[in-house]
């Protein structure tokens, strides 16, 4: 029989601190009704009725941690303009401490969805990766914030944020913090010395190649985490539930889902829950357990969406 979930007592959780650390973005929704097409080109008209601004990236993994119950701190590049000023105050209504490293010459990523009879009809990105100088700043103010924080938590989107990831997984771990990662890319050595990473299937299969099976998947995860040295790796396997590899021992847990209608910010959910739960000192095992139940409830919502204390606990 599966043991009852445990969760930390809400005291407990909001007595701890994670550090989210990773590429930000500004999710920009603009609402409309298509009535027409346009008679310069054979594309529909939108007339704008509104318009919505939400957290993404790293920052929509923050806003994950703090509606848990655990502070959460952003620390992250943006550039000196109005998405950033939106990004912040987004932040600050959502509790979360923003620590944005900020650059003129450099454009705050922004995802824009043109939105008409409830479809999306077009998406315009703006973005451009940070410059070293920039980073260089990042760097330094992870090395004055890591002591102050329970748990580091880094966000991969690759757009350029995480470039000194390496030297920043070094401090954390030379000031004795669990580390974090949600990965990205061919090349999942940059992370080596991490606690933990949580690619999905696709991510995964990026980098160890297409196993044939169960048996074949555990030989190839063993012998990626003896090569990055990095003690667990996470797999989040969607409708299969996910899977917990370790040096001793092998955990799965079944999806919870009940109803699935939206898989937006899954993992963000998955991996800010984790966090939250190591900082409050809960076991890496019964961690994912609670994870995996957050991420089938976040699931069952439109959008990206984040799980409170009381849903877990429920």
């Amino acid at each position: 029989m599966t043991p009852e979930l445990s969760i930390p007592a809400p005291e407990a959780l909001a007595a701890c601190r994670v550090l989210v650390v990773g590429d930000v973005m500004l999710d920009r929704y603009w609402h409309g009704v298509v009535d027409r097409i346009s008679p310069e080109a054979p594309v529909p008209v939108v007339r704008m009725e509104r318009e919505e601004d939400r957290l993404g990236g790293a920052a929509n993994v923050a806003m994950n941690v703090k509606t848990l119950g655990a502070q959460a701190t952003l620390l992250t590049v943006t550039g000196e303009d109005a998405a950033a000023d939106a990004l912040r105050r987004l932040l600050l209504r959502s509790g979360v401490v923003p620590l944005l490293q900020s650059d003129e010459a450099v454009p705050t990523i922004v995802k824009l969805r043109v939105i008409g009879r409830a479809q999306q009809l077009l998406r315009i990105d703006v973005e451009r990766p940070p410059a070293a100088p920039l980073l260089d700043r990042l760097t330094q103010t992870f090395a004055e914030q890591v002591q102050h924080h329970d748990v580091v938590l880094f966000s991969d989107y690759a757009k350029g944020a995480l470039a000194q990831v390496e030297q920043m997984i070094a401090l954390a771990r030379a000031a004795g913090k669990p580390v974090l990662v949600d990965p990205k890319g061919h090349d999942f050595r940059r992370y080596a010395g991490a606690t933990v990473i949580t690619p999905n299937r696709a991510e995964l299969a990026q980098v160890i190649g297409q196993w044939r099976d169960e048996s074949d998947l555990v030989r190839r995860v063993d012998a990626l985490r003896n090569e990055i040295r990095i003690p667990s790796i996470l797999l989040t396997r969607s409708e299969e539930g996910m899977t917990l590899f370790e040096p001793q021992a092998i955990q799965h847990e079944p999806a919870r889902a009940r109803e699935v209608f939206d898989v937006t910010g899954a993992g963000d959910t998955v991996i800010a829950t984790l966090a939250a739960l190591m900082a409050a000192g809960q076991p890496l095992g019964e961690a994912m357990r609670l994870a995996n139940k957050a991420g089938g409830i976040v699931v069952g919502k439109f959008g990206t969406a984040a799980v409170s204390y009381e849903e877990l606990a429920a």
